[in-house]
């Protein structure tokens, strides 16, 4: 894979952040980031993206897959679809915030 195309495909990894009451205690206390990933993404893909799109340094990442849950309406039921989510460690001194909230 050329340079080019690796970096346009790291340029989609990332779907966007994953906002929630745990994500932001994990914000605050334990400096780690939640984002939503493409499913085929991996670890250093992820990694590289982070470091790439928002130039901080990261020291680890943890990946879980998260099934879609079935939903019913009436008789008819569903399944909603499944994705990827993962935890981004940051570097100290690093920072991200998606609120923009000071």
């Amino acid at each position: 894979m050329s340079q080019a195309l690796h970096q346009a495909r790291l340029m989609t990894v990332i779907e966007g952040p994953h906002l929630s009451e745990k994500s932001t205690i994990l914000a605050d206390k334990h400096n780690q980031v939640v984002l939503r990933v493409r499913k085929d993404a991996n670890k250093a893909d992820i990694k590289k993206a982070v470091e790439l799109l928002f130039e901080v340094k990261v020291d680890g990442v943890t990946v879980v897959n998260v099934s879609g849950k079935i939903k019913r309406h009436g008789q008819t039921s569903g399944r909603r679809v499944s994705w990827k989510k993962a935890y981004v460690t940051l570097a100290e001194g690093s920072q991200l915030d998606f609120l923009g909230v000071e």
